[in-house]
Parts: C-alpha cells; structure tokens; sequence
C-alpha cells in the first residue's frame, strides 16, 4: 500500500507540475504588445469636426480601441512648434489597430476629419506585458 501511495503521490506532483508548465508556457506565448495611435491634430472646422468626434467611439469599440489622451493640456519641453492637440487611443495589438484603420466604419468618417483637420497621426508598437 505505502508503494501504490508514493507512486500516486509523484504521478498527481508530476500532473500538477506539467500542468503549471504549459500554463506558464501559453501565458508567455499569448502576451502581445499593445500599440498606440498617436495624433497631432489642429482643428480646422470645428462644427465639422464634431461630427467626427461624435462618430468615432462606436468605430473603436469592435476593435477594443479606448482613448488615452483625448486633447489634454501639453506642455512642450524640447520643441519650438508644440502639437495643437493630441490625441492617443491604446489598442490590444497592432493587428487590431490596423483593422480599425482599415474598418468599414472608420473608413466611412475619416472624409469628416480629412475635410475638418490637418494631422499627423502614426501607430507604434508598446512594451509587450510582463
């Protein structure tokens, strides 16, 4: 009997080690870096521009798109030309980033803001999660 038990006590330690293992192993693998669009925009149009904003929530919302920075106070440390306002919406990957840019939905305001901005705007890749 004492053998039978030590030899289900090592084979349920060696189950729940290799269990912990894969589990650490596909935590590591599933760990994608977020990225980040960043926007300098100046607003040309107001009014116009309105209707953007008021439309861009419900295109981000497929692609769990949320603002960071959402034209907040800036102060400019090295630059003669500070940004007008910024803009930085987090995404869970630049797959989705980049599905969003490319969406049906957003494709369908950008006229709006092409027509009621001038802007600079670009995706970058962030620091993977530990």
């Amino acid at each position: 009997m004492n053998a039978n038990y030590k030899l289900t006590c090592a084979v349920i330690a060696g189950l729940a080690l290799g269990v912990a293992g894969a589990t650490a192993i596909y935590a590591q693998q599933g760990k994608v870096a977020p990225a980040y669009l960043i926007a300098d925009v100046e607003v040309t149009d107001p009014t116009t521009f309105q209707k953007y904003v008021s439309g861009l929530p419900a295109t981000l919302a497929p692609f769990n798109g949320r603002y960071l920075v959402r034209a907040g106070r800036t102060v400019t440390v090295e630059s003669s030309d500070p940004p007008k306002r910024v803009v930085v919406i987090a995404f869970d990957s630049m797959e989705k980033a980049l599905g969003w840019f490319d969406s049906p939905a957003y494709e369908a305001i950008k006229p709006i803001r092409h027509s009621s901005a001038k802007s600079r705007a670009f995706f970058v890749e962030g620091v993977v999660p530990e």
